[in-house]
C-alpha cells in the first residue's frame, strides 16, 4: 500500500489544503481552524453530492491529545469527516467558535455518520464541546451484522480495513500518541488523520452496498 501527501502551500494561517494519495485514492483535504471555512467546505462538498443531498455516509473521526493521566482527559483537538474523496480535518480545539453549519449536518439524522468505537467518541464530543451526532453507525457491528462474523465487532480500523477493503493499513504508534492539539498539524498527521476518516468512509460505504 502507498501513501503520500502534497501540501499546497497556502499563504493563509486560516487554513491549507493537501492531497493525501491511499493506493489509487487521492482525497483532497481541507485543514483548519476557522469556521468560515468549515462554510464554504459543506458548500463546496454537499454541492458535488447534489444528486443524492437527501442522505450521505459521512467518515467521522476525532483526535486528541493523549491522556497519561487518570486525572487528566484532553478535549477533542480535532475533528475530521470524509465525503467521496474530501476530507474536512477541523482543529476545533483552536476554533474562535464551532460553526452552525457544523452542528446542523452532524446533526441532521438523515445522514449517517459511520466510525469504530463512535459512541465514546461522540459522547466526548457532546462533553467537551455541547453538541452531538444525530446518526452514528459504528463499523464494527456494521461488518459483524452484514459479513455475519461476530468477531468484526470488536474489530479496529486496521482490522476492518483489511477484512472488508482488503487494504493492509499501518497506524504508527508515533502519529497515534502525537501532539494532536498543536496549532501546526505534520504532514504524518494530516495524512494519519485524513486516511482514518477516509477509510471509515470507504468501508461504510462497501458495507452499505453489501445486501
Amino acid at each position: 500500500m502507498t501513501m503520500s501527501i502534497v501540501d499546497y502551500e497556502l499563504p493563509y494561517d486560516t487554513h491549507n489544503l493537501y492531497d493525501v494519495t491511499l493506493d489509487t485514492h487521492q482525497i483532497h483535504t481541507l485543514v483548519t481552524h476557522t469556521p468560515s471555512m468549515v462554510d464554504t467546505w459543506f458548500s463546496d462538498t454537499l454541492r458535488g453530492h447534489h444528486s443524492t443531498p437527501q442522505s450521505l455516509i459521512v467518515g467521522i473521526d476525532f483526535e486528541w491529545r493523549p491522556n497519561f493521566s487518570r486525572q487528566v482527559d484532553n478535549p477533542i483537538a480535532t475533528l475530521q469527516l470524509c465525503i467521496g474523496n474530501c476530507c474536512l480535518i477541523f482543529q476545533i480545539m483552536h476554533a474562535p467558535s464551532i460553526p452552525q453549519s457544523l452542528i446542523d449536518f452532524l446533526g441532521n439524522a438523515v445522514h449517517t455518520f459511520v466510525g469504530v468505537g463512535i459512541q465514546n467518541d461522540v459522547e466526548k464530543l457532546l462533553i467537551d464541546y455541547g453538541f452531538g451526532v444525530a446518526n452514528m453507525v459504528d463499523l464494527g457491528d456494521l461488518a459483524a451484522r452484514k459479513l455475519g462474523v461476530r468477531e468484526l465487532r470488536n474489530s479496529g480500523l486496521k482490522g476492518l480495513a483489511k477484512e472488508v477493503l482488503g487494504m493492509e493499513i499501518v497506524k504508527p504508534k508515533r502519529v497515534t500518541m502525537s501532539r494532536w492539539d498543536t496549532e501546526w498539524l505534520t504532514y504524518d498527521q494530516v495524512q494519519y488523520a485524513c486516511i482514518d476518516a477516509f477509510l471509515s468512509y470507504e468501508i461504510g460505504r462497501q458495507l452499505n452496498d453489501r445486501v
